[in-house]
């Protein structure tokens, strides 16, 4: 029975993981949809979120039978309890990917008025964070998780600096509003990626630590030693 639930927890953590890099997946094709004005691209992404909502659906049914089937405690519990919230967690990312490529698709053979590059880079970190999230989780890694937690810092600055200036576009020009308010939709987009990737890494660090780390910063308290 043991190596069977075992089993069972393996093929879950993989699911958790085939449905990461589908949406990992995702979020770079929509970039790339805007950059390249492909609208195509930019629709083959949206066209794919059913995917991500079935891979939601088989994650669910497979927690709960096990919760109902195998009973289990300690660290098997917390997993089945993370795995929930990391289900859902890439669910709603996938969500976000459809969110840009709908404004991809909407900017498509539109000019821009300024380098996409903080866009690109903008995602790329995400990516990043969302692929070293999942990756300490299937490693059970809390250090590689921290510092996935320490770089949604870097992303939330380089949200506001986008708005500012896309602030100052719209304010000296107001043919640019409707363009910049969709590029601030983008980065919105990925900033809530990047806050997802981060509850993911928090999930990892309860999963190893039973420490639930959600609104203390990176760093988790230390035990009271008296």
């Amino acid at each position: 029975m043991k190596e069977h639930f075992s089993e069972l927890l393996e093929r879950l953590r993989r699911q958790l993981i085939g449905m990461g890099a589908e949406v990992e997946s995702q979020i770079r094709v929509a970039v790339e949809a805007l950059v390249e004005g492909d609208a195509a691209k930019a629709r083959s992404v949206c066209e794919r979120d059913p995917v991500v909502n079935d891979l939601e659906v088989r994650n669910e049914e497979a927690v709960i039978q096990l919760l109902a089937t195998q009973q289990p405690v300690a660290s098997d519990l917390r997993l089945l309890v993370a795995a929930v919230r990391i289900n859902a967690d890439l669910e709603r990312i996938g969500d976000h990917a459809v969110n840009i490529a709908q404004a991809a698709e909407r900017l498509a053979g539109v000019r821009p008025f300024k380098p996409w590059i903080d866009i690109p880079h903008m995602a790329e970190v995400v990516r990043g964070m969302l692929r070293d999230a999942l990756d300490a989780f299937v490693r059970r890694d809390t250090g590689l998780a921290k510092k996935v937690l320490e770089r949604d810092d870097v992303v939330d600055a380089k949200n506001l600096s986008l708005i500012r200036e896309l602030l100052t576009y719209m304010a000296e020009n107001p043919a640019l509003i409707s363009r910049s308010i969709e590029i601030m939709l983008i980065s919105r987009n990925l900033e809530r990626v990047a806050d997802l990737a981060t509850n993911i890494a928090e999930e990892t660090i309860f999963i190893a630590e039973g420490l639930v780390i959600k609104h203390q910063g990176t760093r988790p308290e230390e035990p009271d030693a008296r």
